[in-house]
C-alpha cells in the first residue's frame, strides 16, 4: 500500500498509554514507516508527564497525501489506548466516528461499546514472555485494522530501527498483534472509505 493507493486528507491518530510502555517508540516506527515506506506526509509529536516511566504519555501523528499545514491533531480518527488514564483523558477527543483501539488487560472502564479490544500487554507476557513487545503487538494489530498501514513496511521499518538481536522477536510481536485483530475483528478494514 502507497500514498498513491490510498488519497488520506488528513488522517490523525494518537497512540497514548503509560511511561515505559513503549508508546514514543510506536509513534516514531508507525510515522518512519508511513513516510518513508508508503510515501505520505506525516507528522508526529509527543508528550510525556514529567514522572515518564508510569506517568502519562502520548503520541500523535497526522498522516495526509497533500502537506500538512497545522501539525497537531485536532479530531482523532483512531484513538489507541493501552492504559486507563489514558482513554479517560483522550476519548472526548475522538471523532463521533473514530475508532477505539483499547489494551482490554489494561483499560477496564470503556467509554463506549463502539471499541476495538485487544489483550495486548497479556498477550506480550504469555505469548512472548516479553511485555516491551506490547507496543509492536499494538503496531502489528493497527497494520491489519488500518489499510494504509502495510505489515511488510512496518516490518522493514522494525529491522532499521531496532538492534538485530530482538529483531526475530518484534517481527512475532508484529505477526501476533496483526493476526489477533484479523481473529477477532474481521470487518473491521472495510470500515474505512478512502477515495
Amino acid at each position: 500500500m502507497s500514498a498513491k493507493e490510498f488519497y488520506l486528507n488528513r488522517f490523525e491518530i494518537r497512540l497514548s498509554g503509560l511511561g515505559g510502555q513503549g508508546i514514543l517508540t510506536l509513534g516514531k516506527i508507525m510515522g518512519q514507516a508511513l513516510a518513508l515506506e508508503h510515501g505520505f506526509y506525516v507528522t508526529q509529536t509527543q508528550s510525556y508527564g514529567p514522572e515518564a516511566r508510569g506517568g502519562a504519555s502520548r503520541s500523535d501523528l497526522v498522516i495526509s497525501s497533500s502537506p500538512i499545514s497545522y501539525p497537531k491533531p485536532e479530531n482523532l480518527d483512531v484513538l489507541v489506548a493501552l492504559s486507563q488514564e489514558a482513554c479517560n483523558l483522550y476519548f472526548r477527543n475522538l471523532k463521533a466516528d473514530g475508532l477505539l483501539v483499547v489494551d482490554t488487560f489494561m483499560v477496564e472502564q470503556l467509554p463506549t461499546n463502539n471499541y476495538v479490544g485487544i489483550p495486548f500487554t497479556q498477550l506480550a507476557k504469555e505469548k512472548l514472555k516479553v511485555v516491551q513487545a506490547t507496543n509492536v503487538l499494538t503496531l502489528g494489530a493497527l497494520c491489519y485494522l488500518l489499510p494504509f498501514l502495510n505489515k511488510n513496511a512496518a516490518a522493514k521499518t522494525l529491522k532499521e530501527v531496532f538492534p538485530a538481536k530482538i529483531i526475530d522477536k518484534n517481527i512475532k510481536a508484529l505477526n501476533l498483534g496483526y493476526s489477533k485483530a484479523k481473529q477477532l475483528y474481521p470487518d473491521i478494514p472495510k470500515k474505512w472509505s478512502f477515495s
